[in-house]
């Protein structure tokens, strides 16, 4: 579903979809139109551009991604704020993409998201992650019941929280891509979280992003 007040920007945006093979099952030009339509057309994805007529797209983001069932939300947005991009993350966004991103880039992030991949125009991941790191450093921040992962877990939840891909991981510390999907799921189990967009908030709030 795409979401955007100028009709030929939306048009484009969901002719490049519908030409890569992609279903749009719906389209609105403001966020009280998106809130509503949604349920009946239940996307596995939506673009949403942050700014829209009426109510945000960071407030339709937080209503549509704590719907049930919860919509995956790329916001496709101009702005590389950095308080628009935490904004987003913080109402459920699982992806940022910059509208100055190519078509092949865009495309590629919107098969991410629908893989629940945490996805972010380079750069941004930066901003986002930096962030959660002072919060994570703030008094109080870190919780130490946490439970323990190993140090392999770790290491493969902080390339998680870089924005690596499974295969990207796997290269990097020479294992198969089935080891790093085992890692990712005692994690998940371990923490009691769902899918990778919870497991990349995990790492990131506790500074597990960090080069080290």
């Amino acid at each position: 579903m795409v979401v955007d007040d100028h009709p030929m920007w939306r048009d484009a945006v969901a002719r490049d979809l519908a030409e890569a093979g992609h279903e749009v099952v719906a389209t609105a030009g403001d966020g009280r139109t998106a809130v509503r339509v949604a349920p009946a057309a239940r996307p596995d994805v939506l673009v949403v551009d942050l700014q829209l007529p009426d109510i945000s797209g960071v407030e339709v983001t937080r209503r549509l991604a704590a719907a049930d069932p919860p919509v995956r939300v790329l916001v496709l947005s101009a702005s590389g704020e950095q308080q628009d991009v935490l904004d987003a993350v913080k109402a459920g966004a699982t992806g940022y993409l910059l509208k100055s991103a190519g078509r092949a880039e865009f495309l590629d992030a919107v098969r991410r998201t629908a893989a629940g991949d945490a996805v972010f125009t380079p750069g941004l991941a930066g901003l986002v992650l930096g962030e959660y790191r002072r919060l994570a450093a703030a008094p109080g921040g870190a919780d130490d019941g946490a439970p323990r992962l190993t140090d392999r877990e770790t290491e493969v939840l902080r390339l998680v929280a870089k924005g690596l891909t499974y295969k990207q991981i796997a290269a990097r510390l020479v294992l198969s891509h089935r080891t790093v999907q085992n890692h990712v799921q005692n994690t998940l189990r371990k923490l009691q979280l769902h899918n990778r967009v919870e497991l990349v908030r995990y790492a990131i709030e506790r500074g597990l992003d960090q080069d080290g």
